[in-house]
């Protein structure tokens, strides 16, 4: 079933579900800078059984309940950034499922995380909700509940739940120098959004909605010639890039003419378009950054993504037998860590 059926398409026509937010997506996020500081004053977990929690975090919890079989824990959750209720419904389900995938995992289950204002259309939360479902049920899960409060803004997303083996867990931490880095989505979500045409939000808008599960299996296929993963969202590509670099303690060198990006996201930056999580993530990375890049391909690096690719240093041979679909960002070289910016 197709959500986006000419029924449903005319029935929210004159819905705009941005109208009702003053920010959207993985833009909504608190800064990394702030973030950062938060979870360094948490307890670290004292159970041997956590395998990956806060100390350091990664993009999941990870919990080993079996020799075989580790639990893959994560939340996400943010306010409309697209119109139309079943968009909204797949990017926040895709979005939360790629932490799983960032993971090595596989979908299990999952459960709403909602919020509404009370006179919000009931068939806008319909929609949103069947979409979601059916996207976790593509990544290979089943919405098994939910909760749903009454809120100012809509907000919406999922707690998600996956397995992996506890030997197999992909972490941000582990890229050598010698990897090629690659990317499984085109850059540039925010940008395209906020100036790009309406093809060129629909662009984005297909590329936000599409799972990370393919990207995923391919990467574990190729077994220990991935030495780490993660998925870029709202710290944009270079905040990603950068704990990718401070984990693994090299340099993390990024070709910003290169760059594989949506169609307008270029030209909006081209033209100064910067949006709003653009400067929380130049801070973020401001004293770890070395650059000789354009203004345009910094503001690409620096864009919140929302639901982004899987990003991935690999060893280069194996790199070459992954599908089209993968792109190469740079490149790893030894430390000590950095983010540079070319």
């Amino acid at each position: 079933m197709d959500l986006r059926s000419q029924d449903l398409v005319d029935q929210f026509a004159d819905l705009r579900l941005t109208e009702w937010t003053s920010c959207g997506g993985c833009a909504a996020k608190w800064g990394a800078s702030l973030l950062s500081d938060l979870v360094r004053d948490m307890p670290a977990g004292a159970d041997p059984s956590l395998l990956v929690g806060l100390a350091p975090f990664d993009d999941a919890a990870i919990y080993q309940v079996s020799p075989d079989v580790a639990l893959v824990s994560t939340t996400d959750f943010f306010p409309p950034l697209v119109d139309h209720p079943a968009d909204f419904g797949a990017i926040a389900a895709a979005n939360a499922c790629s932490d799983v995938f960032a993971m090595g995992g596989r979908v299990v289950v999952a459960v709403n995380v909602a919020a509404f204002p009370e006179h919000f259309p009931r068939d806008a939360i319909t929609a949103i909700f069947e979409a979601a479902a059916l996207v976790v049920a593509e990544a290979g899960g089943t919405i098994a509940g939910g909760h749903t409060i009454r809120n100012p803004e809509p907000i919406f997303g999922l707690a998600v739940q996956g397995v992996v083996h506890p030997q197999r867990v992909f972490r941000k931490g582990g890229a050598l120098a010698g990897d090629v880095l690659i990317l499984s989505k085109p850059i540039g979500t925010g940008l395209a959004l906020a100036a790009g045409s309406q093809a060129d939000k629909a662009a984005a808008i297909a590329g936000m909605r599409r799972l990370n599960r393919v990207a995923s299996e391919e990467l574990q296929a190729l077994g220990a010639a991935v030495h780490a993963v993660t998925d870029v969202t709202g710290y944009g590509l270079a905040g990603h890039g950068w704990e990718m670099a401070e984990r693994g303690n090299v340099q993390v060198i990024v070709h910003t003419d290169g760059i594989v990006a949506y169609p307008g996201a270029r030209e909006a930056a081209t033209r100064g378009i910067r949006t709003g999580g653009d400067a929380r993530n130049r801070e973020y990375v401001q004293s770890h950054v070395r650059s000789t890049a354009s203004a345009a391909g910094e503001a690409l690096c620096m864009d919140p993504q929302t639901s982004g690719g899987l990003l991935a240093a690999v060893d280069p041979s194996s790199a070459a037998v992954l599908s089209d679909g993968w792109w190469r960002v740079g490149e790893v070289a030894a430390g000590p860590a950095a983010l540079v910016l070319l």
